[in-house]
């Protein structure tokens, strides 16, 4: 830290170590160059060593254009960088670029900070350094391939230390207080390993574990390197630089003292960031200076980023297959309740229900006084106790701790049990369900003694970074396995199943059916979702549509239209039970959906066929493409008609033509896009039917067969699309025209960040003068009594909690409700009078057309 920044700041010491401004240092490393421009690209700060990479002094270019130092060409390129920026964290990076005309060449950084442009340069390094091109698809491949976590964080440093060249390589990984584990290593011969070791949280402060989190690179080339200060030091706000972003920002004194003790001569950390936090680094010494060269450090980064995309995979999977087995466990309870609700009255039943719901060594129930014991747990009085303890602290919310003699002194009298959670299974603060671990006596091996007094050192009387690195292990007790992330959401889920029944049992038993059967018919719904073959699905689709155009306004068209038809399938199969589904009804809803009043131009003929649920979402997709197209090249973009037609042929088989006329002249097309090959191979291979298609002159021609065993003639008529749906589409379109929401305030309470994003553009394009997001309940609540809105979404399930408690406060406040779901129509019921109007995700302009002309708005003036 400079001098006028530490006086700003005042003296570190154990007090604000934390809060010391590291991102405003006033000055960067010697490696590379600084240039600072303002909107009008005129010079405002430098850092001092310009002169020794342009040839131009600090005073020279301060209050001058940049084009003195930077020629009209590479200014054009930066432009151009700048434009596509979106975000406040973003850099943009260029490799061998040429400053001026003829001039050596540098590799470039270029970012936004206090708005204002900072340009970073170094001498470009193209070549310099050897080896093979490094191969990020082959590396990936490598830690697919590992079978365990271990082995994954294993194979990570491995990867790392061949990218980068350091002599030493770490995964770190921090718990919840923010102290760090070493959990793999990869270092050169000789130097001793750091496996194992952990760090307290005080090694990388609060204010630096935020920074990483923002920036996910940081290098430091050399320790002994003298810092060069930033000309001017202070802007004419008295503000210093903000360097959050930067390539080139200094160091502080405190951690080049660190570094120092430890004996490294340069350090990499790479973040590693899971769900948008920071889980850990890939921390990389050196024990001379080094700086790989800046493709290379920006290669480092993308492998950091692909590295916690796998491991946030990984985690993920494991903790659904945990879940998945719980939740299991918590609907057999919800459903053995339900038939006999005296169970509830006997806590030893209750034990049996949940011992395989969380991995624990004991387990204690408490209802209306009374109690049971099993496994490893505390007395009978402890207990006791420990429930007025909980109902005091904790009441209402699951609560766990891995010491409860560190959170609550004097409850237990022995250390055989050590950690809880405890899961309140009531309304009021009364009765419990609590789980036990046992002590767990390990020894933790510390990188120098966490609990050490402070020493003086070099920077004076203020916090020093300890000098010993020697292991020095602590002997840990009363503390247990801590519970999960994931173990506290199987918690949270018993604990709504459990009070979910228990507030049926207050109700009429003819109440109480009714809400078990509206509770069955959501969990068939959810199983019916399929989320992983859908996932899988769309994927595919995003990647087969991707080649298609170069337009990405086309692109999102056509995938937006494949979706939706099969969103329209799904719709159509699920409404009778996953039961067959009529083949003209398919037909009506594309041609609707695309055609609107034009639909009757599709004229069909045959009878009444069913097909099975695979078959009517392969069928979908074909006929989706079949209607398309022809509306952009066939009979349907002009004034032409097409006539599908179908009849049983004599092995049982269902035969469909189609056929268009009337139209432009037909060519055969010089490429097979993606929704060509869905039209030919999709019955064949995923039916084992037929396809042909022909591109006659006077028209296409397609011809499909789909076997058998996937179709029911009927012997009568079925249940289609009602005609005033094909009526109404014209009415959709006209209401999309006038933008019916023009002026309004909207709130839209969505859980999933792209659906809410999805659904605010839609509002916009409807007119909308503004949409607030809310991801939740209470978040909700606080802008509904921070503001006025008039027209409210609402996603019926929000993760673990549905947004009842706010369609009744915007009812209360006269606000016109829209409920969104993807669990069917059956939602409504639950929510009664409030639940009126319902709007099926995905949000589409047509749906959400669809339901605003279904309420009464209020026009603005």
């Amino acid at each position: 830290m400079n001098e006028n920044s530490s006086e700003n700041f005042g003296k570190v010491d154990l007090t604000n170590c934390d809060r010391e401004p590291i991102h405003r240092l006033g000055a960067i490393q010697p490696f590379g160059f600084l240039l600072v421009v303002s909107s009008d690209w005129m010079v405002a700060r430098v850092s001092a060593n310009l002169e020794q990479f342009v040839g131009i002094s600090c005073d020279e270019i301060i209050g001058q254009p940049v084009s003195r130092v930077i020629s009209g060409k590479t200014m054009h390129t930066l432009r151009n960088r700048l434009s596509i920026m979106r975000g406040p964290d973003v850099v943009e990076r260029l490799f061998g670029i040429e400053l001026s005309e003829g001039g050596p060449l540098f590799d470039i950084a270029i970012h936004m900070s206090d708005d204002q442009v900072v340009i970073e340069a170094e001498p470009s390094q193209e070549g310099a350094q050897g080896g093979s091109p490094v191969s990020i698809r082959s590396m990936m491949g490598r830690l697919d391939q590992a079978e365990t976590l271990e082995a994954f964080f294993r194979e990570g440093a491995r990867q790392a230390r061949a990218l980068t060249g350091f002599d030493r390589v770490m995964v770190y990984r921090f718990d919840e207080s923010g102290a760090g584990e070493v959990v793999a290593e990869a270092a050169r011969a000789g130097i001793g390993s750091f496996l194992g070791l952990h760090y307290p949280a005080s090694d990388i402060p609060v204010q630096a574990r935020a920074l990483y989190t923002r920036n996910l690179f940081r290098i430091i080339a050399d320790i002994d390197a003298v810092n060069v200060p930033l000309v001017p030091e202070i802007d004419a706000h008295g503000r210093s630089l903000d360097l959050s972003m930067s390539i080139l920002r200094s160091v502080s004194p405190i951690h080049i003292e660190y570094l120092k003790n430890m004996g490294v001569g340069a350090s990499l950390s790479i973040s590693i960031v899971v769900d948008g936090k920071l889980w850990g680094l890939f921390a990389c010494h050196h024990y001379s200076a080094r700086l790989p060269s800046f493709e290379r450090r920006t290669t480092s980064e993308l492998f950091g980023q692909m590295f916690a995309s796998r491991l946030e995979s990984r985690e993920r999977r494991l903790a659904l297959e945990f879940e998945t087995k719980a939740r299991q466990i918590a609907d057999r309870l919800l459903t053995s309740v339900a038939d006999n609700a005296s169970l509830l009255d006997d806590p030893s039943w209750l034990i049996d229900a949940l011992a395989d719901a969380i991995p624990a060594d004991g387990i204690g129930v408490w209802i209306n006084g009374r109690s049971a014991l099993n496994g490893i747990t505390p007395s009978q009085a402890e207990f006791g106790e420990l429930i007025r303890v909980l109902n005091r602290n904790s009441a209402g919310r699951v609560f766990s701790t891995d010491s409860i003699a560190e959170t609550w002194p004097g409850t237990m009298s022995g250390d055989i049990v050590a950690g809880l959670i405890a899961i309140p299974i009531s309304r009021s603060p009364r009765d419990y369900v609590v789980l036990f671990r046992q002590e767990i006596v390990r020894s933790v091996r510390w990188a120098g003694d966490p609990h050490k007094p402070v020493e003086y050192g070099p920077n004076g009387p203020r916090l020093t970074p300890r000098k010993s690195f020697e292991t020095w292990s602590e002997l840990v007790r009363q503390h247990s396995q801590p519970f999960s992330a994931a173990e506290r959401r199987v918690a949270e889920t018993i604990r709504v199943t459990l009070i979910e029944v228990v507030l049926r049992l207050t109700d009429e038993a003819n109440a109480v059916r009714q809400q078990a059967n509206e509770r069955q018919e959501l969990l068939i719904a959810e199983l019916n979702h399929r989320v992983r073959n859908i996932l899988s699905l769309i994927s595919g689709l995003i990647r087969q549509s991707r080649g298609t155009t170069d337009s990405t306004d086309e692109f999102i068209g056509h995938l937006e239209g494949r979706v939706q038809a099969l969103s329209r399938a799904h719709d159509q199969i699920t409404r009778d039970h996953w039961a067959p589904a009529p083949l003209r009804a398919l037909l009506q809803a594309e041609a609707a959906a695309y055609l609107g009043p034009n639909a009757a131009r599709i004229i069909m003929n045959g009878p009444e066929v069913l097909l099975a649920p695979q078959a009517f979402s392969i069928s979908a997709l074909v006929f989706h493409e079949l209607v398309t197209n022809s509306a952009k090249y066939g009979s349907l973009c002009d004034s032409g008609t097409v006539g599908v037609d179908w009849h049983k042929d004599d092995a049982g088989n269902l035969v469909i033509h189609w056929r268009e006329s009337d139209g432009p002249p037909v060519r055969q097309p010089t490429r097979q896009g993606f929704g060509t090959t869905i039209i030919r191979r999709s019955i064949p291979y995923e039916l084992g039917g037929k396809a042909d298609v022909r591109y006659e002159p006077e028209g296409l021609e397609a011809h499909f067969l789909i076997p058998e065993k996937f179709v029911t003639f009927a012997d009568g008529a079925v249940s289609l699309l009602p005609e005033q749906s094909l009526q109404s589409a014209k009415a959709i379109l006209e209401t999309i025209k006038e933008r019916p929401l023009d002026g309004f305030d909207i709130l839209l309470v969505e859980d999933n960040l792209i659906i809410a994003m999805d659904g605010e553009d839609i509002f916009l394009q409807l007119g909308a003068h503004s949409v607030a997001l809310a991801p939740n309940v209470s978040n909700a609540l606080a802008v509904i009594d921070s503001r006025k809105f008039d027209l409210a979404v609402l996603d019926v399930h929000l993760g673990e909690e549905t947004s009842l408690a706010v369609a009744e406060r915007l009812a209360a406040k006269g606000v016109p409700l829209i409920l969104a779901t993807g669990y069917g129509e059956g939602v409504s019921q639950a929510y009664g009078a409030l639940g009126a109007n319902l709007l099926q995700k995905p949000y589409t302009i047509e749906s959400v057309a669809s339901a605003l002309s279904r309420i009464t708005l209020i026009a603005k003036s």
